[in-house]
């Protein structure tokens, strides 16, 4: 797998605090990076903890500062207090990033009642609640925060064998656009980014098979996105040039669904 490209930003995110479930790998840790390099500081959250020490300390040696802390996303009973912590430590984050996420390739008759309920749960259930309980503290605090939920291309297209996976990405986007309506007063916006096909840990081996490479070249310009593409529309979401923005859903798919 190519190493994506060293982040370059000209948007300061110097006095927020940005949380990123999903960090220890792929794009959890890609966001993380930039929005670090940006000025924020990050708050990098996912169930491996000793992938994300290693996060950890790359980033503190480009200069960020960056709190690393477990979270199962789906024990939704313990994300208040996930978030109660994270304040008592100065670390309460005013840009949530949505970002954990999993799925099961499989046709739809072949799917367990278990493995269903797990993609639900991962990619709609927590990202709902964290949000809310995201949203509650900063309505209270009468303080503008900015949520950024990862969709999919998924969302709005059906992606062969993975139909509950397209069901939650389109949850998501739903989701974005009525909590958005909810909150646009207490000057919280909500929006959603929704990648294309883009090469990580999780998929870089079906992109070397023949059957990866048949749809690679399907795509208008025969290539899979970066990582990297991703960066502008997280830093316009982020940063005060989208302040105008929310309910939106940004598609970054390097044209494979013109």
């Amino acid at each position: 797998m190519t190493e994506p490209h060293t982040p370059v930003t000209n948007v300061d995110l110097s006095g927020h605090t940005a949380l990123i479930t999903g960090a220890s790998s792929g794009l959890g840790a890609r966001f993380a990076h930039v929005l670090a390099a940006a000025g924020a500081r990050v708050v990098i959250a996912a169930r491996r903890t000793e992938r994300l020490s290693a996060l950890k300390d790359d980033i503190e040696a480009s200069g960020g500062v960056v709190h690393a802390v477990a979270l199962d996303v789906n024990q939704l009973d313990k994300i208040d207090d996930f978030y109660q912590a994270l304040n008592a430590a100065g670390f309460m984050p005013d840009i949530l990033v949505n970002n954990a996420g999993m799925n099961v390739t499989k046709n739809a008759l072949e799917l367990t009642p278990d493995e269903y309920q797990t993609i639900v749960s991962t990619n709609m259930n927590a990202p709902f609640f964290l949000a809310t309980a995201f949203a509650r503290h900063h309505i209270q605090a009468k303080n503008p925060a900015r949520v950024i939920n990862i969709s999919s291309v998924g969302g709005t297209r059906v992606l062969p064998g993975i139909t509950a996976y397209c069901m939650s990405k389109s949850g998501i986007l739903m989701m974005t656009r009525g909590l958005a309506r909810e909150w646009a007063r207490h000057e919280i916006n909500v929006n959603a980014i929704c990648p294309g096909y883009i090469e990580t840990e999780i998929n870089d081996f079906w992109w070397q098979t023949e059957g990866g490479q048949k749809q690679i070249n399907s795509f208008p310009r025969r290539r899979l996105a970066g990582q990297e593409d991703l960066d502008g529309a997280l830093l316009l979401l982020a940063g005060p040039h989208g302040k105008g923005m929310t309910g939106t859903a940004i598609t970054v798919d390097d044209g494979q669904y013109i």
